[in-house]
């Protein structure tokens, strides 16, 4: 079989080389605990620290506002597990959005089973959300408000830093999260130009490996933040366990290997997608997405899994959603107000560094096919 055409970058990327080589440096060489005092140990816990310093100075936050986490999903769990508990005596309302990624929007279902207040802001049609219904939605007993930066199924940016000055003209107590997987590296923001207090971000999305994430935690806030794991004094006591520096080592060494220029070209071929696939009779274009790197388009003829496996079948890697849904309707394009069939039928493409043209236009060619033969069969 020759090599697949990989377009789903928003599920995962595929681990630069530098990324690699550093993993096996570690787990080879540089293999000792970081807590052990003994030179192995001392050498493991001084790498750490400066791969602490590559992310943290890529992200725009001081070191010590930066931990280590195994994945995004354990950062926006443990960011909201810890701002509701620091913030539970202050009010009982909470803001978020209908198209957050499940590991903020099953956290959110848990806590509005536990009687607190949910409100989950609806997207429009092209997945976007206005500044306006952030700022209507905060009230002065709201103390939690989650919102991602990047959706990972339309690619819209979210007002984020609309919510931060939200949250200060209603005297809201309410600290803000982002979930930023999909934003890292991909734009150019920093925790403070949000006005964010706790921030996501993963290493898998940005050509590192799976396993190892982080959080920034406002300066201030670290002190009166609680571990959402129990165990050692690792991560200064805020995440304990002994620490995955073999995918930490990874995760710096991807970060140190992007490019600035990867968005502009990312972009330029995403452009160039759409433009291609909107001329296709059959193919509705959802949205081109305000990141660089995703995009939706829908096949109305047909459901979305279906055309996703019939392209699988000719060595072409997408989705129908995030990955994470596992075969079931997405809940991004079922929040938005769109026809049930373009719903339905709803694809996204997603790009990285090492997307070509001719990757796009052999997937245009296997899409007009479909829509031209109104048939998955090839």
């Amino acid at each position: 079989m020759s090599k697949p055409i990989y377009l789903d970058h928003a599920a995962t990327t595929p681990v630069c080389p530098a990324a690699a080589k550093a993993a096996v440096d570690v787990m080879t060489e540089g293999f000792g605990n970081p807590s052990s005092l003994y030179p192995l140990g001392r050498a493991a816990a001084k790498r750490r620290e400066e791969d602490r310093s590559v992310i943290a100075q890529a992200l725009g936050c001081a070191p010590q506002e930066l931990f280590f986490t195994s994945c995004g999903t354990e950062g926006d769990n443990w960011a909201i597990a810890s701002a509701v508990d620091l913030n539970r005596k202050k009010g009982n309302h909470i803001v978020t959005t209908a198209i957050e990624h499940s590991a903020v929007l099953e956290p959110m279902k848990k806590l509005k089973k536990e009687g607190f207040e949910v409100t989950f802001l609806k997207p429009d049609a092209e997945g976007s959300i206005a500044p306006e219904t952030v700022k209507a939605a905060i009230r002065p007993d709201t103390i939690l408000v989650s919102m991602m930066l990047v959706n990972n199924e339309v690619g819209s940016i979210l007002p984020v830093r609309a919510a931060a000055d939200a949250i200060k003209a209603a005297g809201s107590p309410a600290l803000l999260h982002t979930d930023a997987v999909q934003g890292f590296l991909k734009l150019p923001f920093s925790p403070k130009d949000l006005g964010a207090d706790l921030v996501t971000v993963c290493a898998h999305k940005i050509r590192g490996p799976k396993g190892v994430g982080a959080l920034y935690v406002r300066k201030e806030l670290a002190s009166k933040l609680k571990p959402l794991l129990l165990g050692g004094g690792q991560e200064s006591g805020l995440r304990p366990g002994t620490e995955a520096t073999a995918q930490i080592a990874a995760f710096a060494a991807a970060v140190k290997a992007w490019e600035p220029n990867y968005a502009e070209g990312i972009r330029a071929l995403k452009n160039y997608a759409a433009d291609t696939f909107a001329a296709i009779p059959g193919v509705t274009l959802i949205s081109r997405g305000d990141a660089p790197h995703i995009l939706a388009i829908s096949l109305p003829d047909f459901s979305g899994q279906s055309v996703v496996e019939a392209l699988g079948s000719q060595g072409i890697c997408l989705s129908s959603g995030s990955a994470c849904h596992r075969g079931k309707p997405s809940h991004v394009f079922a929040a938005m107000p769109l026809p049930p069939k373009v719903q339905y039928g709803a694809i996204r493409i997603s790009f990285g560094p090492e997307s070509t043209k001719e990757e796009v236009d052999a997937l245009a060619a296997l899409l007009r096919h479909i829509c031209e033969k109104k048939t998955l069969l090839f």
